[in-house]
Formats: C-alpha cells, sequence, structure tokens
C-alpha cells in the first residue's frame, strides 16, 4: 500500500541555529517523527495563504495534523481579549481555520493537537476559555517552567480517541485555555478530573479529532497510527476508478 502523505502545520518565531537568528518556521521534530515512525510521509505546512491554498494543499495530502501553539484570536469566537490571552497570530489563525474547513469539506483524516483541537472547535462555532486556571483554580494544565504535566484523563471508551487509547490516559499536558462551549457537530469525548474538556470528536466522520494534551511526547504511537490508518483507507478509495 502507497504511504499516506500527512500535512503537519507548522508556525513562524525567531529561532537560533548555528549562530544564525531567524525568523523560522518551525515545528518540533516529534510530530514529523510521529506520523513518520508509523509510517506516513510528512510534508510541512508553513502559515501561508487562505482557503484557496488550502484547497490546493488538501488536494495533495491524505491527512492533516494541526500541531499546538500561540492562542487563538477571541475575535474568532466573538469574545474580547482578555488579560491572559497571548498576542494574535493572524497568518496562523487564517491558515489553520482554512485548512480545518477544507478538511472537513472534503473528509480529510484531522487530528488536532492542543491549539489543533481549540481551532477545530473555534471553526464549528464553539467557544474557549481564556485562561483555564481562573477557572479550575490551578496551574494543573500549565506547569510554571516550561515543561509538561502528566494528567489522568478520562476517555470515552465508545469514541475516538478513547476507542484507540482505552478509557484512561497518562496525558502530557501544556495548556492555559481549553474549550468552552463545544462547536457544532462535535462531541466532547475527553476530560481531565476537573471537568477540562481534554478531547473532542466528530461522531459523523470517520476521522475528525481534537486532543488538548500532547501525543507527540508520549512513547505511545497509537493516536498517531490511528490518523495515518484513517488517511490511508481514504487514499486507497480515493485510488478507486
Amino acid at each position: 500500500m502507497t504511504r499516506p502523505v500527512i500535512g503537519i502545520s507548522t508556525y513562524e518565531e525567531s529561532a537560533t541555529w548555528r549562530g544564525w537568528h531567524r525568523r523560522a518556521s518551525l515545528v518540533p521534530t516529534d510530530f514529523v517523527a510521529g506520523v513518520a515512525e508509523v509510517g506516513a510521509i510528512p510534508v510541512l505546512l508553513p502559515p501561508y495563504g487562505g482557503e484557496a491554498e488550502a484547497r490546493r494543499v488538501v488536494a495533495g495530502v491524505d491527512g492533516i495534523l494541526l500541531v499546538g501553539g500561540a492562542d487563538i484570536a477571541p475575535e474568532l469566537y466573538g469574545n474580547p481579549r482578555e488579560e491572559h490571552t497571548g498576542p494574535p497570530a493572524p497568518d496562523r489563525d487564517r491558515w489553520e481555520a482554512a485548512l480545518v474547513r477544507v478538511a472537513l469539506d472534503e473528509n480529510l483524516p484531522l487530528l488536532g493537537v492542543c491549539r489543533g483541537m481549540q481551532m477545530l472547535n473555534v471553526v464549528r462555532g464553539g467557544t474557549l476559555r481564556q485562561h483555564l486556571p481562573a477557572v479550575v483554580g490551578t496551574d494543573a494544565h500549565q506547569p510554571a517552567a516550561p515543561q509538561f504535566a502528566t494528567n489522568a484523563l478520562r476517555l470515552h471508551p465508545d469514541a475516538l480517541p478513547g476507542s484507540v487509547l482505552g478509557e484512561s490516559h497518562p496525558a502530557a499536558c501544556y495548556h492555559h485555555q481549553a474549550i468552552d462551549a463545544v462547536g457544532d457537530g462535535l462531541a466532547a469525548t475527553g476530560w481531565a478530573s476537573d471537568g477540562t474538556i481534554e478531547a473532542i470528536a466528530d461522531p459523523g466522520r470517520p476521522f475528525a479529532v481534537g486532543v488538548q494534551w500532547h501525543p507527540e511526547v508520549e512513547p505511545d504511537r497509537r493516536l498517531f497510527a490511528a490518523l495515518v490508518s484513517a488517511a490511508a483507507r481514504r487514499s486507497a478509495t480515493q485510488l478507486v476508478p
């Protein structure tokens, strides 16, 4: 079977390498390795373009992986900006929203991680809590230091991602925002002990899933394998005359 192609979103940051200090299109290698290790060909998608460009891109890939990063502009979900919300990234917001819309239009397998899950929710009309510690009263989801917290999550066993990972999962978390109102056609399928939504899925699609945690830094590759398998199945059906 032909290896499926997974498009992976990137973001632009100031970076340093070999003495150079430049703006760069970045994505942690954990994401690239995560899909490559389970049989896919990763292709990086920097944040340039809108819906027309997204349609060209989606026509050439078998699945989309949206990675984590900066806060989504609250204007996209109709809320005023709050004190703790990070600076806007309009090019990235525009690009990733277009990727989600087109992927859903084409029924392309889609996995959103952290910010990627939030973008899936926002595109479907959902909203976000802009600063989770103000809601739950702790920093359990995002430690003060740049390191991942491990939180025990409860997953719905008959819905993605629980149907792949089981009813509980020790998740690597680092997020100060989370879903508030769930978007149209989506269902909450995973929760932290404090009730924070940690996973969503569209039950009407083969694979449209968002997880608030960071599977790319975990040794368990089953979620990436599920994305790649869904992409391979779709690719095979597209080849049938």
